[in-house]
Formats: C-alpha cells, sequence, structure tokens
C-alpha cells in the first residue's frame, strides 16, 4: 500500500479537470466533484491496464451529453439523470408511447418532485436496489404525492420504507412495454437487486458495480460480490450500466468495464503482482483483497 500511496500521490499533483470535465454541466458541488473524481481515478489508473485502453473509456464518458440531458436509450424509454444529496443520481424513467414514468432509487424526494414538475410528469413507480436511506430516502414522501407504487426485493421488504410490489431474483416485471429483469446481486447488502432492461440495453446496477469500481461490502462477502459481478459480466457488452453515485462516470457501457474495472480482471496477472496476490489466490479473495485496498486508501 506504501507503493500504491506514492504512486497515487504524484498521479494526483498532476490531475487537472480537463475543459470537457469543467462543462458537464451546472450542478452543486462541481468543482468538488472534480476533485473526486481526480482521487479515485488516481488509485484506478495504477490499477486499470492497459493505460491507453482507460484514457480512450473516460474520455467516451466525459461527454457532456451522457451527464447532462435525457438519454433516449429505446424508441420509446428515456432516462433523465437527477443529481441527489451530494454525491447520488437517482434516474426519471419515461415511456414516450403511455406516459408511464418511474424514479429509481430517490435518495431525497425534491430534486426528483423539481424534475417531474419541469416535465409536467406523474410518478408510477418508486424502483429501490437496496435499502441503504441514500437510495430509498424519497420514497414515503413521493408515495404520498403521487400514489407511486414502490418496487424493492422480497429480502429486503422490511427494509424498504413504503413497498408495494417485492421481487425475487429471475422475476420478470413489466415497465409499460419494456420487460424488466431482476438480478439478486448481494454483496453491498444482502437483499440487492439490479434492474436489467434487455430491450432498452441498459442495467441499473445501484451500489454494485461502478465504473472502474464496485460497492463496499457492508453486508456481504467477496465469494458474493464476485458471483454478483460475474452475473453482470454474463450480460451483453453493450449493455450500458447505470450506478448510484456521481464521483463515478456514468453511464459507462460493460464492454469498457471489463477492459478496464479493476475489479472485473481478478486474474489479471498484473494487478497480482501489484497489490502483492499470490498466483494461487482464487478471484473471489483476489476481488476482496482489491476491495480492501481501495477501502483503505
Amino acid at each position: 500500500m506504501q507503493i500504491i500511496s506514492k504512486a497515487a500521490s504524484a498521479a494526483m499533483a498532476s490531475f487537472t479537470c480537463s475543459k470537457e470535465t469543467s462543462r458537464l454541466c451546472v450542478l452543486p458541488g462541481t468543482r468538488q466533484l472534480c476533485v473526486r473524481k481526480g482521487l479515485l481515478y488516481s488509485f484506478m489508473r495504477l490499477l486499470s491496464i492497459p493505460f491507453k485502453t482507460l484514457h480512450l473509456a473516460t474520455s467516451r464518458s466525459l461527454r457532456v451529453a451522457q451527464f447532462c440531458s435525457v438519454s433516449n436509450i429505446s424508441s420509446s424509454l428515456q432516462i433523465e439523470l437527477v443529481p441527489c444529496l451530494r454525491d447520488n443520481y437517482t434516474y426519471l424513467l419515461h415511456d414516450v408511447d403511455t406516459g408511464t414514468v418511474g424514479v429509481v432509487d430517490p435518495s431525497e424526494a425534491v430534486p426528483v418532485i423539481d424534475a417531474l414538475s419541469r416535465k409536467n410528469w406523474n410518478l408510477t413507480y418508486i424502483l429501490n436496489t437496496n435499502h441503504h436511506h441514500d437510495h430509498t430516502g424519497g420514497n414515503m414522501e413521493l408515495k404520498a404525492r403521487y400514489g407511486a407504487k414502490v418496487i424493492g426485493s422480497a429480502i429486503d421488504r422490511d427494509r424498504i420504507p413504503g413497498i408495494d410490489i417485492v421481487l425475487n431474483d429471475g422475476d420478470k416485471w413489466m415497465f409499460a412495454g419494456h420487460e424488466v429483469r431482476v438480478i439478486e446481486t448481494p454483496g453491498h447488502t444482502r437483499g440487492h437487486i439490479s434492474f436489467y432492461f434487455p430491450g432498452s440495453g441498459a442495467i441499473f446496477t445501484g451500489d454494485t458495480l461502478f465504473s472502474l469500481s464496485c460497492g463496499k461490502l457492508f453486508e456481504g462477502t467477496p465469494e458474493q460480490m464476485f458471483s454478483t459481478l460475474q452475473k453482470i459480466m454474463s450480460l451483453p457488452d453493450d449493455t450500458s450500466i447505470y450506478c448510484g453515485h456521481e464521483y463515478t462516470l456514468i453511464p459507462t457501457t460493460l464492454k469498457t468495464e471489463k477492459s478496464c474495472n479493476p475489479f472485473l480482471r481478478t486474474s489479471n496477472p498484473e494487478i497480482r503482482q501489484l497489490l502483492g496476490i499470490p498466483d494461487t489466490t482464487n478471484d473471489s479473495e483476489a476481488l476482496g483483497i482489491i476491495c480492501h485496498a481501495k477501502d483503505n486508501f
């Protein structure tokens, strides 16, 4: 870790926000966001090989339109990013054909209400990937205001405020005309689920998979998180990943993450050598070491 710290310090000292980064959009705490990205990438760049691949991937991820505008991910499904709290994103889902609107992981209600008011949209569904307050804090106020149904994991039915519809691994649910597949993704929490829209090529991973990172192991084990990440990696490479926090570059694609994300590359010999992981260590144990290195950096 001393080697990592020295190298990271050098990387951080040379990190500056590009003009493209500074134009992302006018959001609260943009300067702090840029600094947080610098800290994260200083560490991740040490683990992500090859560096040219990482540079190209992050450059694509930083495009202004991906951060600030409504994204058309299919002919009738739109996604809008809504900043919440200090470093969270929630997502508005809008089906153009029916007017159905959902929100994924509303950490607080007011920014969601403001976004809905600007669009003159009503809210039909609230989708929660996990029970933590920074993903469910707006549930009750939004439910009371719009009569929206709260959807979450059956495992966490007692920990998700206002839950109406409980889903299990492998369940298929319909958002208007869009099939949603429920994938059980424990590790960060024991009842964590991800929402996969196969027709639109999008997955909402909450606090499981981030760009160049993965969620902290609060309630799960490295073995569970490794199994979870393998599930996500089995999806098509062009799947867009929408995660829960502002300090990661979003959206990213599964193909990019397979190339650059050290948490998906536990067999990589350079990563193992850098962190002193023996060749005999299995991949789930290696993931635990990589997670520990990140958490204690």
